[in-house]
């Protein structure tokens, strides 16, 4: 099963775009809605109104960050901490199977968190502006 290994860029590709595409989306809904009704929920919660803009900015932005690749790591971060607070703040209390449960949310979160750490593969803008991805380079030392 080696030849998997030659593999992941494409299966790190995929988890980049899917997750990319998902957060844009999100993003672009918070953003088309009117960022000032986000504030207003988020404040309800007890989060900062201000944290609204943040997390637009975050999943529109880092959406398309790490379709592309560009800084892919920092963007997973920011990104699972979003969904962290998402779960922590809002899903949670649904459990995870029911309607509007963690079971979504901590699927994007498992996967940002992952990102963080094999960062974004060689099929990427990372790659090709800071070098091999370091998954690579762990892989020949």
């Amino acid at each position: 099963m080696r030849f998997l290994d030659r593999l992941q860029p494409l299966g790190l590709l995929v988890m980049r775009i899917v997750l990319g595409v998902i957060m844009m989306a999100h993003g672009y809904q918070k953003y088309s809605n009117g960022v000032g009704k986000t504030a207003e929920f988020f404040a309800h919660m007890g989060i900062p109104a201000w944290c609204a803009y943040l997390v637009t900015c975050t999943e529109l932005l880092g959406g398309l960050l790490l379709i592309i690749g560009l800084l892919t790591r920092v963007w997973g971060l920011g990104l699972a901490i979003d969904m962290f607070v998402a779960i922590w703040k809002v899903h949670w209390k649904n459990g995870l199977m029911a309607q509007g449960g963690y079971q979504f949310p901590i699927a994007l979160f498992s996967l940002a968190f992952a990102l963080i750490f094999f960062g974004a593969g060689s099929i990427s803008l990372d790659a090709v502006l800071f070098g091999r991805s370091s998954a690579s380079k762990a892989k020949k030392a």
